[in-house]
């Protein structure tokens, strides 16, 4: 057989075995890359190519290839269970800025010079060290940011500012194509979207992509990137209707002769009053 055929055979049953041990291995690998993870990913990468070209004996690499497997996922199992095994393979946390004071000695201990501080904290649009109040190196090397409390940003919680819940937006709409079970999930129908779609003077096949939130407002983007869609006012819309329902029971009330329709009028208004009031926190975006 020739040589490349033989490269090519070993390679594509490699990176199918490679394949499967890494997946063995979890998908903490990809997602919190310690030091550890990174020396094991290189060595299996290296050991996977060795065996690829012939440069070792295949017996010999396919033991060191599931040893290299087998031994981190090992110690990933021992790690979840013990605290001691986790600071040994992962590391500890370091605090690097403590009450807006920074520990030079904690900087030399994880080997970071003030400009590694200072680029760290610009990535989490920290540009002024005085503002946080504490910043901690973790074990995958991110730096997780505290602000002081008056540099962080304003929240609706922080001016106790009541907000509706919020709930994933189900894409209907793409490339032209209308996606029913997103919209039974919505529990609207096509039906609902054409008319929707017609409000906005636009025709089916010229949406890109269109979105459906929880408020039951569409948004759409077309093809065509010229053309100005007009914003979803559905909220806009019933904040409206709920005041106008409620003006018009104010004037009745003062329209009508009878005690008892005035009266009727007076208590629907209130109710309405209370209703708009409670509702018009959640109509703002």
């Amino acid at each position: 057989m020739p040589e490349w055929l033989l490269i090519l055979f070993r390679s594509a049953g490699l990176f199918i075995i490679a394949l499967i041990l890494t997946r063995l291995l979890g998908k903490r690998q990809t997602s919190r890359l310690t030091f550890f993870d990174l020396i094991t990913g290189i060595v299996i990468g290296v050991i996977v190519a060795t065996i690829s070209l012939g440069l070792v004996n295949l017996t010999y690499g396919l033991v060191a290839l599931v040893i290299w497997t087998a031994f981190p996922a090992l110690i990933y199992l021992l790690s979840i269970k013990s605290k001691i095994v986790r600071d040994i393979i992962q590391g500890k946390e370091t605090v690097l800025i403590n009450h807006g004071k920074v520990l030079e000695d904690k900087l030399m201990e994880a080997l970071y010079t003030p400009e590694d501080l200072l680029s760290q904290l610009r990535k989490k649009d920290v540009f002024n060290f005085a503002d946080v109040e504490f910043a901690v190196l973790e074990p995958t090397g991110d730096v997780s940011v505290l602000l002081k409390k008056d540099s962080q940003p304003l929240t609706p919680k922080t001016i106790d500012l009541k907000v509706g819940r919020e709930s994933v937006p189900q894409t209907v709409m793409m490339d032209g194509v209308i996606m029913d079970e997103p919209l039974a999930a919505m529990g609207l129908n096509r039906g609902w979207l054409h008319t929707e779609l017609e409000k906005a003077g636009v025709a089916p096949e010229n949406v890109f992509i269109a979105q459906v939130d929880s408020a039951g407002q569409l948004y759409l983007d077309l093809f065509d990137d010229a053309i100005q869609v007009p914003k979803p006012k559905t909220k806009d819309l019933l904040l409206a209707t709920l005041k106008k329902c409620q003006a018009d029971c104010e004037l009745y009330a003062l329209g009508t002769k009878s005690p008892e329709a005035k009266k009727m009028y007076g208590q629907s208004s209130q109710i309405l009053a209370e209703v708009i009031a409670d509702l018009e926190p959640y109509m703002k975006r």
